[in-house]
């Protein structure tokens, strides 16, 4: 473990389990019960609490606080945990809260980006390579899924379920789930498209893309009920990874999904 010459040394509890070639700045607070894994950089005056589990060659920026108590008031003191996975970056002043004893863990995954003054509230639960822009806000118990972006000042509803490879536009309030490979934006939020520019950045090709599309138009698009484009969907194409997990989604969602499609200045939101 390394520490910045200087007087100004950071405390680490005994009980504290760092990994090896672990630097760790100046102010800053390592809690008991606390794990960090090898090749991880905590930089000054970031604060990590009990409960905390850092994965390996993780980033975590001055002033961030990790595994502070759930700001619930059911909260009873239980022993939850707050994990951040291998590879992710925390920038300056991210608070992530443990859980409570509904999941027993707030978890971020791996590769994930948060940025500046985010906030991941109690018991919600990150996929891996997610994206918070600044100042994103998540309630308690959000999930959200692999690869999803969620710009600036995104503010997430409690028990909100977002899907993978979704993107949602800065000052989104999001109120009700949003499915897998979609853009999201206007107020209140609706569907804008598909997030194609984000599948092909991760090689899906063409002909997956305009599956995706074929089965947003018939569910946001084409004016059906949720219910009768759920059955034409099934009825008329082909089962796939994709169209399955978009079923899976929509039929678990509770308290539903996004609006759909509206029209704006004409165009359709499938046109990039």
């Amino acid at each position: 473990m390394n520490t910045n010459n200087s007087n100004a040394v950071p405390y680490i509890h005994p009980e504290a389990k760092i990994g090896k070639e672990v630097t760790i700045g100046p102010f800053a607070y390592i809690d008991k019960d606390v794990e960090i894994g090898d090749g991880t950089w905590i930089g000054p005056s970031v604060t990590i609490f009990e409960g905390a589990r850092i994965g390996k060659n993780c980033r975590i920026f001055p002033g961030a606080v990790i595994a502070g108590i759930p700001q619930d008031l059911k909260f009873k003191g239980e022993k939850t945990t707050a994990e951040i996975g291998d590879n992710t970056t925390v920038r300056e002043y991210v608070t992530v809260n443990r859980g409570t004893s509904y999941a027993n863990t707030t978890k971020v995954g791996k590769n994930c980006l948060l940025m500046a003054y985010a906030h991941v509230a109690h018991d919600c639960i990150l996929g891996d390579n997610v994206i918070l822009a600044n100042n994103v806000n998540l309630a308690g118990h959000v999930q959200v899924g692999d690869y999803a972006i969620l710009e600036g000042l995104v503010a997430v509803q409690q028990f909100i379920h977002i899907g993978k490879h979704s993107f949602i536009a800065g000052g989104s309030l999001v109120r009700k789930h949003v499915p897998p490979f979609v853009k999201a934006a206007r107020e209140p939020l609706s569907y804008a498209g598909v997030n194609s520019i984000g599948l092909r950045r991760r090689q899906f090709k063409t002909e997956k893309i305009n599956e995706i599309q074929e089965i947003y138009r018939i569910l946001f698009v084409k004016g059906y009920s949720t219910s009768h484009a759920l059955e034409i969907i099934e009825d008329s194409l082909e089962p796939t990874d994709e169209r399955d997990a978009i079923l899976d989604f929509i039929k678990s969602a509770d308290p539903g999904i996004m609006r759909g499609f509206q029209q704006l200045n004409g165009k359709n939101p499938d046109e990039d």
